[in-house]
């Protein structure tokens, strides 16, 4: 499993070689530290924890500060571990062209923005009654269960929106600017804009090998595309 830390900035387009609009989310991937790996042996799971974006050390307690310490790093504003990560050793640095390539499909984890209270309409798709004056029920939550004088659990009511782990999948990284540290994923991913998020190796669907293979193939069929609204029918 590979990953690393970064920040969303804002969502963009940019055109294909072929022309075709791409909707990408760019995102921020400032060189990670290595600040502790974990092994089977002392910790009982293989993992690596992460940190990015330098934070002032006054905003931190004195037990963060001997881990920043013991891996000989300044203190981070975004600390996450990656489960079945290895190959790392603690300090080291990572940047994002050593564990991506533009073509691969990954996951990524965020936040989702913060919604408030919201009712079961908009919170859980319920459909509304009818909107005449002689209804009485038009934005309910509707029926409860059972009269047996209390609501079941998981029951879907009313509440706060939002503000949860949301993680999207098989996402195409379209370009990465190694100058800039700037990664263009394809399609949106959760959070608001500089929220933190994880990338990860893709944890199933389209493999890696596949992506390069879809790649050739969609050129491929585009260049013939192409070619054949060129030709010309014979003339009699």
């Amino acid at each position: 499993m590979k990953g690393i830390l970064g920040r969303k900035l804002e969502m963009t387009q940019v055109f294909s070689e072929h022309g075709t609009l791409i909707p990408v989310t760019v995102i921020q991937v400032e060189t990670n530290k290595v600040l502790q790996v974990k092994t089977v042996e002392k910790d009982g799971y293989v993992a690596t924890k992460l940190g990015t974006i330098d934070k002032r050390a006054n905003l931190i307690n004195k037990p963060e500060m001997g881990a920043f310490k013991k891996a000989n790093s300044e203190p981070k504003r975004f600390v996450k571990e990656i489960r079945d990560m290895n190959g790392y050793e603690m300090g080291a640095e990572i940047k994002v062209t050593d564990v991506f390539n533009a073509g691969q499909f990954v996951d990524v984890t965020g936040v989702s923005k913060g919604k408030g209270f919201a009712g079961a309409i908009k919170r859980h798709n319920y459909a509304r009654g009818p909107m005449g004056h002689g209804s009485g029920y038009h934005r309910g939550v509707g029926s409860m269960g059972a009269i047996i004088n209390r609501i079941f659990k998981s029951k879907k009511m009313p509440g706060h929106m939002g503000h949860e782990k949301v993680t999207i999948q098989n996402l195409e990284i379209i370009k990465i600017d190694s100058e800039k540290n700037l990664v263009l994923v394809k399609g949106s991913i959760p959070g608001p804009k500089k929220g933190f998020v994880v990338i990860r190796e893709n944890a199933k669907g389209v493999k890696e090998t596949t992506a390069a293979q879809l790649l050739v193939r969609n050129a491929n069929s585009k260049t013939v595309e192409a070619a054949s609204s060129e030709e010309v029918a014979p003339t009699e």
